[in-house]
């Protein structure tokens, strides 16, 4: 079997003392298979890549559009009312910087020196409160409109990412509410004809997060990242199992 493909671009160095930066997608698969990780961010050997989410970007995009008409406006998405929602669309002048996913919201972390980085969909803020409400856009194609998070295949990383996000922001200093939204989107698949569009179903479910994993998980990726040897691989990884399976053909 062919070797697999190595990229040199932005490993990790263990003998450099320049921040070292790390994106959420990173830390998420530290939690998923830790040998993986350091083959991806030591060694440069990447897990092969999965085709990529063109639809889904497009409704990224389209959401972010409709929800910046609000945000213009200072007014409140009709969404807010169907689910009771007390929040408008949060104005900054970083927003889009929070947004782009090679900048992104940042963090220096002191005891690391790891640059941690996580790129938000949207944030909405509690007109009283004044805290920030995590909002991030989903997009699927099942029969059934997705109204909540139980499909722990999928939705156990969508748990962690809108954590990550949460603790990214608190250490920026703004003040997060605990509560973050899924705005879902779910196409219907049950119209008789294509006819160029697809509609879809929308669903906004509350998640209550709790992002007290996520420093020692940083602390954990140093670790990793300064080892000699790649760590064990996580028991449920199907990449190291198929690489294990594979090279005693």
């Amino acid at each position: 079997m062919p070797a697999p493909k190595k990229s040199r671009r932005k490993l990790f160095d263990p003998t450099s003392d320049k921040p070292y930066e790390l994106s959420r997608s990173k830390l998420d698969l530290l939690m998923r298979c830790p040998r993986c990780f350091y083959l991806d961010r030591r060694l440069g050997i990447k897990r092969p890549s999965s085709a990529p989410y063109t639809l889904n970007n497009v409704v990224d995009t389209l959401l972010k559009k409709e929800f910046d008409i609000h945000r213009v406006d200072g007014s409140r998405h009709p969404l807010f009312d169907q689910y009771g929602i007390d929040a408008v669309p949060f104005e900054h002048e970083e927003l889009d910087t929070w947004r782009d996913n090679f900048k992104g919201v940042r963090h220096l972390h002191p005891g690391t020196n790891l640059i941690l980085t996580g790129a938000v969909d949207d944030l909405w803020v509690r007109p009283v409160a004044k805290k920030l409400v995590v909002v991030d856009y989903k997009a699927t194609g099942k029969e059934a409109t997705v109204t909540a998070l139980d499909d722990s295949s999928w939705h156990d990383g969508y748990r962690r990412q809108m954590e990550i996000y949460q603790w990214l922001l608190r250490r920026n200093g703004f003040d997060v509410d605990d509560t973050g939204y899924f705005v879902y989107c779910t196409g219907k698949a049950d119209r008789s004809a294509f006819d160029g569009k697809i509609e879809f179903d929308i669903a906004v479910i509350p998640y209550v997060g709790d992002d007290k994993w996520v420093e020692p998980l940083v602390r954990k990726a140093k670790r990793i990242l300064m080892a000699d040897a790649p760590p064990a691989s996580a028991k449920a990884c199907e990449y190291c199992s198929y690489v294990s399976q594979a090279s005693g053909v």
